[in-house]
């Protein structure tokens, strides 16, 4: 049932006390339609459609004092068995493995530097259906101050192959699982991510047009933290929502 290869990531949603800005906000800035789950225990989780397609999702914070967040997702076979292997590493298992009604089963993890991921073990749910269009998710990646710990934690629990990556200045590690990069990884930059904050993964959405996207977004209440600059891959930003949960664009070099 799996859309995407284990190890892979697969799915990205947002934790938010916000739900009901989340599902105005997004919408009006991606050209998303919202699904919303008909189980009274789902809280109201929303699946986000882009033509018919899951892209990603929304939901209430797990705790009332949880920071808005969006979580990455990489897919699995066996979520357990990731459990086992992200303690031996170092890491914490903040919510052992779960089944989540018929769709799947998942588990929330954090690495030795503190950076929050999940897995998911497909079951009617395999994640999501489109990638790479503007409107979908593009690319995941852990920026952290402590790349060294992180190359080593993630090949034990994924089987990640950490390869460097030319990206001007910047010591930029991509991680390969057999022929793909499937996500990167790259230091704290500068003041605009002090080199104390913690360590986080980020998620990428593809844009057709990142300056009008990042404008966009500003004005249905966002805030552009880095605006739209120049990569090898293609042109990046970096955004908070207005609840402050922070993501990325990419238009993506043709």
């Amino acid at each position: 049932m799996a859309s995407v290869a284990p190890g892979t990531p697969c799915w990205a949603d947002l934790a938010t006390p916000g739900l009901d800005a989340a599902r105005r906000f997004y919408p009006e800035l991606f050209g998303w339609t919202g699904r919303v789950d008909a189980e009274p225990e789902a809280g109201g989780y929303t699946v986000f459609l882009l033509g018919g397609q899951a892209v990603a999702g929304v939901g209430p914070p797990a705790v009332p004092d949880q920071v808005p967040i969006w979580s990455t997702y990489v897919a699995t076979d066996d979520a357990d068995l990731v459990a086992g292997r992200v303690e031996r590493a170092g890491g914490q298992v903040v919510v052992p493995p779960f089944e989540v009604f018929d769709r799947g089963r998942m588990a929330v993890f954090s690495d030795p530097a503190g950076a929050a991921f999940s897995v998911w073990q497909p079951m009617a749910f395999a994640g999501a259906e489109v990638f790479d269009v503007p409107g979908a998710m593009s690319w995941t990646e852990l920026v952290t101050p402590d790349p060294d710990g992180a190359r080593i934690f993630y090949e034990l629990v994924f089987g990640w192959q950490p390869e460097e990556e030319p990206m001007g200045q910047v010591a930029y590690t991509g991680w390969r699982l057999g022929d793909r990069v499937v996500a990167g990884m790259m230091p704290p930059l500068g003041d605009e991510f002090p080199a104390d904050s913690p360590a986080y993964w980020t998620v990428y959405f593809s844009v057709a047009d990142a300056d009008a996207t990042a404008a966009r977004a500003a004005e249905l209440g966002g805030t552009i933290l880095v605006p739209p600059r120049d990569i090898p891959a293609g042109r990046i930003a970096a955004l908070r929502d207005p609840n402050g949960a922070l993501f990325s664009l990419i238009a993506l070099t043709p």
